[in-house]
């Protein structure tokens, strides 16, 4: 059962999605050679409960932090720990606030200093991609449409698609139906009901979109140690063009 949210909860939402989206920019701005992402984490932490909202991600599942903070060749999951930022590393920062019952949940991929061109055009296509899968968030459409859009951009430029992780629904839980695959055929799938909010997330590695995960049964690597991005924001499906909750206007 997909749920439909009500003016209501929407209304309860967008706050909760703006403070997820200020705890991404916060932690994006933080991103530099000699912070460590413990350090971040903690900022993150801080930030969210100094709004009134808890941390999504901190104890879900046994997870330890409030942040997700994967780095170079970590896709997503990475545990925020004493590591020391470097020149030339990619971030990627995941984030969810809680605020009145209702879950926003978003993500991107920050440049430690100077990155290599494949990692700034890496960076660049994720996030792109997931303005390719918006175009398809109407009424109507079917969920794979955003799937094969995703997948068609990455691939045209060269890059890979994570398959073993999706996106999802999001609202008083934070992972509800339908999944969100980034990959995949068109015209499959549930069909987008006003009202539904989905967590849109392409991970997109640099070379197979193959991943492990490591033995703490979080951290997520490409298999072949190349570099990884992400990018997610949580979107309200109306009757005409979407709207992105993740936004920090507002707030």
């Amino acid at each position: 059962m997909i749920p439909i949210k009500n003016e209501r909860e929407l209304g309860v939402m967008r706050r909760a999605c703006k403070i997820t989206a200020a705890a991404r920019a916060l932690a994006g701005e933080m991103v530099r050679p000699g912070v460590t992402t413990k350090e971040i984490d903690k900022a993150v932490h801080d930030f969210i409960v100094s709004q009134g909202a808890k941390p999504s991600f901190l104890h879900y599942g046994g997870f330890p932090a409030s942040a997700c903070i994967s780095v170079n060749d970590v896709v997503i999951h990475g545990i925020p720990d004493g590591r020391v930022l470097r020149e030339g590393d990619i971030v990627s920062v995941d984030v969810g606030a809680c605020w009145g019952g209702f879950h926003g949940d978003c993500a991107a991929t920050f440049a430690c200093g100077v990155i290599s061109p494949i990692a700034q055009k890496l960076i660049a296509v994720t996030k792109q991609s997931f303005f390719e899968g918006l175009k398809y968030v109407r009424q109507g459409n079917r969920i794979s449409d955003i799937s094969h859009a995703v997948q068609a951009y990455v691939e045209a430029n060269g890059f890979g698609v994570v398959r073993s992780f999706v996106g999802h629904g999001v609202g008083e839980n934070l992972h509800e139906d339908p999944q969100v695959p980034n990959y995949g055929a068109p015209g499959r799938g549930p069909r987008m009901i006003k009202g539904m909010t989905l967590a849109i997330e392409p991970m997109v590695t640099e070379g197979t979109y193959e991943v492990r995960v490591l033995k703490d049964k979080w951290t997520t690597v490409t298999a072949d140690g190349k570099l990884a991005a992400h990018y997610e924001n949580t979107v309200l499906i109306t009757d005409g063009e979407p709207e992105i909750l993740t936004v920090t206007e507002g707030l």
